[in-house]
């Protein structure tokens, strides 16, 4: 709407009937004529400023998001077509979609480069560091943050879309959470589980459906 209608007084000007068309078409039926009117009613009683640099600057800087949304779209299709090719057991883990599997199976590239999952966690900076003194250990254990953040933000990411979506993470949540752990120290520790499971996916060939 902001496109064709970049401003108040642009809004205020328009046809009705061309602005609800706009609306309906562009909001796939969710805004109808009732909202339209209400829109032009405001514009027509709004006291802004109109500045015509303003509104050039706003259609350009929308068709430059246009153009960047087509090239994402572009690139995820890209994306897709290559873990279509490559098979990833990962996208059969709910909650794990191709985008995820794919930053995953990128920054780890070569899994027989690693003897076990906590070699993974460690790289991607998920391994909790503990801080010793003498005799004194602290008990309040934090993540190491080091390696691979882009793998660490998807293990994450997906740690909380998979806790949503599979029963199996989200009652390890649960289990986590009752014992009064905090909740991304909770999170962790599904993090963990869930890094085991998706090394056991590369070792044995199996989906997730397979042995969940």
């Amino acid at each position: 709407m902001l496109l064709k209608y970049p401003s108040a007084k642009d809004v205020a000007k328009s046809q009705f009937h061309s602005l609800v068309n706009l609306l309906v078409s562009t909001s796939r039926g969710k805004i109808g004529s009732d909202k339209a009117k209400e829109i032009r009613s405001l514009a027509k009683k709004s006291v802004g400023v109109y500045v015509c640099a303003k509104v050039l600057e706003l259609r350009h800087t929308i068709k430059l998001i246009q153009i960047l949304n087509e090239e994402i779209a572009e690139i995820e299709e890209r994306i897709q077509v290559h873990m279509q090719e490559i098979n990833s057991l990962l996208e059969s883990i709910p909650g794990i979609s191709f985008c995820l599997a794919a930053v995953i199976e990128s920054e780890i590239c070569d899994f027989q480069k690693f003897s076990s999952p906590d070699k993974i966690l460690a790289f991607a900076g998920l391994s909790l560091s503990t801080y010793q003194s003498g005799k004194f250990i602290s008990q309040n254990a934090t993540m190491e943050k080091r390696g691979s953040r882009y793998l660490r933000f998807a293990l994450l990411t997906a740690t909380r879309l998979t806790s949503r979506y599979s029963d199996t993470f989200a009652n390890y949540l649960k289990k986590n959470r009752a014992e009064s752990k905090h909740y991304f120290v909770a999170l962790s520790h599904v993090a963990k589980k869930l890094v085991r499971v998706i090394f056991h996916l590369h070792q044995t060939g199996e989906s997730f459906s397979d042995f969940a």
